[in-house]
């Protein structure tokens, strides 16, 4: 292996260390809260947090903001026109629960992201998280409030790592 490939795979390998760690974290809160606080989009975001923790993407503000705008959008969009459906469920083609699923996504996905640029939010995961719920999946005012906690708690986790990882780093370096 060359090394520019060993310090890529390193990169990986860390990356994937601190990816699965943040989520560990909102593994176990799912799992001694009873409430959903894992699902599909914090995936992507634990992988921009732990790859890219100092982008602008990476914001703490942007990333749940983000989700909180799209869980909000999806909230609205799904009770305002699809309510009572779910994307999980069969549905006949052309039909007016189709349809109903169909523009809940699209409606809330297109205010997620009209919010998102107009409040300097831009945070690619929280798309998934307003299809999560807009689609069905997570409905529930409660629901909509865990996804909430849960992007606070991966966000939270990732910063408390990263200082404990920046300090590890600056006594290791000292050379005492």
């Amino acid at each position: 292996m060359t090394s520019r490939r060993v310090v890529q795979f390193r990169a990986g390998v860390r990356a994937s260390v601190v990816a699965a760690g943040l989520l560990t974290v909102l593994g176990a809160f799912a799992w001694a809260s009873g409430l959903t606080g894992l699902f599909p989009s914090l995936g992507p975001s634990a992988y921009v947090l732990a790859v890219e923790p100092e982008a602008e993407t990476s914001a703490p503000k942007r990333v749940v903001g983000s989700h909180a705008v799209g869980a909000l959008a999806g909230f609205l969009a799904y009770h305002a026109v699809a309510d009572g459906l779910t994307v999980v469920r069969p549905h006949v083609p052309w039909s007016a629960a189709s349809m109903a699923l169909a523009a809940s996504g699209v409606l809330a996905l297109a205010i997620t992201v009209v919010v998102m640029e107009a409040a300097d939010l831009r945070h690619a995961p929280a798309c998934a998280t307003t299809l999560i719920v807009a689609l069905g999946l997570l409905t529930t005012a409660t629901q909509a409030a865990v996804i909430v906690v849960a992007v606070v708690v991966l966000v939270v986790a990732q910063r408390l790592l990263f200082r404990v990882q920046y300090r590890a780093a600056a006594w290791l370096s000292r050379g005492d």
